[in-house]
């Protein structure tokens, strides 16, 4: 099945220069990009395989701006579709060729730390590394650090509902917020959650996290810092098996062991990686597991025991501590440069997002290593092994005829066993356009349905980032009279 879907299922009839005219009476012609070379830049985000122009890209510098633009695309009919960073890998923040891109870049201030309840208040544009350099001076940091914390905003996070390589102890974006300020299609300023540990009704905020932009424009975020821990220290532990690797993972929860962290990288990616930061990673290994620890000395001394042993029974051909700080910082970095340096050896590559039981790592490993022979094209595996999150690297050259359908077809096979092995679809980079299609091998129509009517609920004329996350009806029949077809053809 292909993942390759057009950016919207409908279109809308937005007369683009009375739009225009009407974004003029308030905002600051800076603030509005109309020509063509000043809306190329907003085409597409990290899925970079998939463009669109849009009809107009607005930058208010503050919420009562955005709440303007909303209100004007609401009584206008335009499609908005928000955008931070545009990091997403998934297409969510893919333009729609009838509406406005509505870049939140200027929101970024830090508004708010305290130190006492443990708590920071930032604008959507605040970049997710940035909280941590802002808490630093309190014995602080915020959580939650996908591999592109160095660019990604925290209003994306939240969008996305984005986990990172600690996400495994600390949690995912909805377990770090406490509050979401945001804007409906109508220009309503609404709050989700609260300075409380819990609220009566419904749990609206957990609802926002991982909404993609479906439900409101978020304006502002209160997140969780957690304090440093006094001592952090990472476990290398090579593997001449990639299957021994991924055993390995589910004997360590198994073994009663949340690591701060637990991560996994095939042969490819370590070649790929190491040239490229020198992490001190082994080039002759089959995989490397990365196991974190973090605590106090005593707690972090007994884990990094506890965890060699099960390394040593799941037959890890060679085990390294990390000596210091800066060594430790070195293995992460390896890591956290996976996919810039994947792009070195590839003209192109998807990154797939999906998520299974732990138990069955290995055998997905075997899985994707024949998928990779069956479509002829390289794959570089890189997980958040700990949670069973796959991010499989599959490399392709866009310029060669037929490599990118073969490289959306690789991929959907990925996450069609990802549903088979009782996983889903994905684990933190979203839906958007990439995976739309194969909600329908997730959900059945009925569920799919319930979706649509919690859109209409807050978005009754479907304006905010249409086309993404939850499939049509129709589109979900086709998926579904195409599968069978698949299926009762004889092989």
């Amino acid at each position: 099945m292909s993942l390759q879907e057009p950016v919207a299922d409908r279109r809308f009839a937005v007369d683009r220069k009375r739009l225009i005219d009407r974004l003029r009476e308030v905002l600051p012609a800076s603030a509005l990009l109309g020509e063509e070379e000043e809306r190329r830049p907003y085409d597409c985000d990290g899925l970079t395989a998939y463009r669109q122009l849009p009809l107009v890209v607005v930058l208010p510098e503050n919420e009562t701006q955005a709440q303007a633009i909303l209100k004007i695309c609401h009584e206008l009919k335009a499609p908005v579709v928000a955008r931070g960073a545009a990091t997403g890998l998934s297409g969510g923040a893919t333009p729609h060729p009838d509406g406005v891109l509505l870049s939140l870049a200027k929101l970024k201030n830090i508004v708010h730390v305290d130190p006492v309840s443990r708590t920071a208040v930032v604008q959507p544009g605040v970049r997710n590394l940035a909280v941590s350099e802002a808490a630093a001076a309190y014995g602080l940091y915020y959580a939650p650090d996908p591999s592109s914390q160095i660019a990604c905003t925290i209003g994306g996070n939240v969008a996305e509902n984005a986990g990172g390589v600690h996400c495994l102890k600390y949690g995912l974006t909805v377990h770090n917020v406490m509050r979401v300020r945001g804007l409906t299609i109508e220009g309503e300023v609404v709050e989700f959650g609260n300075a409380a540990l819990d609220a009566a009704g419904y749990d609206l905020l957990a609802l926002l996290n991982g909404s993609e932009g479906l439900l409101a424009v978020i304006t502002e975020v209160t997140v969780k810092l957690t304090p440093k821990p006094q001592l952090a220290q990472v476990v290398i532990a090579s593997f001449d098996d990639v299957r021994r690797a991924g055993d390995a993972v589910a004997s360590i929860i198994a073994a009663g062991i949340i690591p701060a962290g637990l991560e996994m990288m095939d042969k490819k990616a370590i070649h790929a990686v190491e040239p490229y930061v020198n992490a001190g990673y082994d080039m002759a290994a089959e995989a490397i597991l990365l196991c974190e620890s973090d605590g106090t000395p005593e707690e972090v001394a007994e884990e990094i025991g506890r965890m060699k042993s099960v390394l040593e029974m799941s037959g890890a051909a060679g085990i390294r501590v990390s000596r210091d700080e800066a060594e430790r910082l070195k293995f992460w970095a390896g890591r956290k440069a996976a996919f810039p340096a994947v792009g070195r050896m590839t003209p192109d590559y998807l990154c797939m997002d999906g998520t299974i039981p732990r138990k069955r790592l290995a055998e997905m490993l075997d899985a994707v290593a024949g998928l990779s022979e069956k479509y002829g094209l390289r794959c570089a595996n890189v997980f958040h092994a700990g949670d069973g999150n796959l991010h499989p690297l599959i490399m392709y050259d866009a310029n060669q005829p037929g490599e990118l359908d073969r490289a959306v077809a690789f991929g959907a096979e990925i996450l069609e066993l990802s549903v088979r092995f009782g996983g889903t679809i994905t684990g933190e980079h979203g839906v958007g356009i990439e995976k739309i299609t194969l909600m329908a091998e997730q959900f059945s129509e009925a569920e799919i349905g319930a979706f649509h009517r919690l859109k209409a609920a807050f978005d009754e004329y479907g304006l905010l980032n249409p086309g993404k996350g939850v499939p049509t009806l129709a589109r979900c029949r086709e998926y579904t009279q195409a599968r069978a077809g698949v299926a009762s053809t004889p092989r």
